[in-house]
């Protein structure tokens, strides 16, 4: 009796998503170890393409190996690629490619794409893919035309281009890969109003969520935004005008940041420093030479990320908005959270007590094993030199 083990394995959507990451990830480190992949001409370590393939797909924005200098075209098309796809999730390209060959989307694929955007069920879940990819180019489309008006001049014609669609991408799926080299990211595009307000806006766009923008976009007839809309929208704006007035103070004296800018780069720089940290990545002041409290007010933002449902990453607004008018009712003596006069479930508020407390305990125990290396570093060193003496 033969059996196939292929037919009676089964995946829950979770799964897929994650044998489906892991793959496009493996795809590309291993298209980025070529050597057509790297300017050189030589063959990337495997290491360094997974750990840039990984952080692609992932839209982390941290690099081992300079973006703008150390690739290829070809290798930095990869990279693009590979953020385009992690930004929007696999299953919206899926999608894509199902409905341009004319192949019916089945059941198991509707509920893959429920779990990768993070859908509330079923119904119109193809249209809304549909809707997505449309304003994911439209966005990034206009992205590329306004930083056209400066890359082309400073690169000429064809690298303009390339640039200007780049670094649409990489700012609308929250990835922060640039290609100016150096690892200087935009800090030469500072006083920049251009550069820095449109990225800005790609940054804001992607991190708000796809839900956010269909509802806006249906605002007339809906008349109404649901509790989830009302929330990502008002912690959205006070984490981006708070985290710009509070970089504004904390940065307005720092000689190795902000000091020497005119008051329209001050400005700039404060509002990039807000918007960015939450998953993007670029960086138009050192963050190394930040203050203390400019610095940790970077965690911070980082810490929360974008909102559900988008390409940035982090803990979600909802999830902090949630802990924090929790706090507020338990303060006032309050049976029930409340938000915008509606009661937010015992279970809701579980879950984001839940995926904060691991956040913090997956930061806690990877800061330690860092912390670990870095003393044994040290404590070699030391003996070293004593060995020496």
């Amino acid at each position: 009796m033969q059996i196939n083990f292929y037919k009676d394995i089964k995946f829950r959507p979770v799964q897929i998503l994650t044998i489906g990451f892991a793959l496009v990830i493996l795809i590309g480190a291993i298209l980025l170890t070529l050597p057509v992949s790297s300017n050189s001409g030589n063959q990337t370590p495997f290491i360094d393409a997974l750990f840039t393939s990984t952080s692609a797909v992932c839209v982390t924005g941290l690099v081992t190996l300079d973006t703008g200098t150390y690739w290829s075209y070809f290798g930095k098309t990869v990279i693009i690629c590979l953020i385009q796809i992690g930004g929007l999730g696999f299953m919206s390209f899926a999608t894509l490619i199902s409905l341009v060959i004319g192949k019916r989307i089945t059941l198991q694929e509707r509920l893959v794409m429920q779990e990768a955007m993070n859908a509330f069920s079923l119904q119109g879940l193809v249209k809304l893919a549909k809707h997505v990819l449309i304003f994911t180019f439209f966005v990034e489309s206009v992205g590329a035309l306004l930083l056209s008006t400066v890359f082309i001049p400073d690169y000429g014609l064809a690298k303009g281009i390339y640039f200007s669609i780049f670094h649409s991408i990489s700012a609308f799926c929250n990835a922060g890969f640039d290609l100016i080299g150096q690892f200087r990211s935009l800090t030469v595009y500072a006083d920049n109003a251009v550069i820095i307000l449109t990225i800005s806006f790609l940054i804001a766009s992607g991190g708000l969520g796809f839900y956010v923008w269909y509802e806006i976009f249906n605002y007339r007839k809906q008349k109404r935004f649901s509790l989830h809309s009302k929330l990502v929208i008002t912690v959205t704006s006070i984490l981006i005008l708070g985290g710009a007035i509070l970089m504004f103070l904390f940065e307005h004296n720092n000689a190795a940041t902000i000091a020497p800018m005119s008051f329209k780069g001050k400005i700039l720089s404060s509002l990039f420093a807000s918007i960015t940290p939450r998953t993007a990545g670029f960086n138009s002041i050192s963050t190394s030479d930040m203050t203390p409290a400019g610095r940790f007010l970077t965690v911070i933002l980082m810490f929360i990320g974008g909102s559900s449902g988008s390409t940035a990453g982090g803990i979600k607004t909802t999830t902090a908005g949630i802990l924090v008018m929790t706090v507020i009712s338990v303060v006032k003596g309050r049976d029930d959270t409340e938000i915008f006069k509606r009661r937010i479930g015992k279970e809701i508020i579980y879950r984001a007590l839940a995926i904060t407390i691991i956040g913090i305990g997956l930061i806690i125990t990877v800061s330690m094993i860092l912390s670990i290396e870095h003393l044994l570093s040290i404590l070699f060193m030391k003996l070293h030199q004593l060995l020496v003496l």
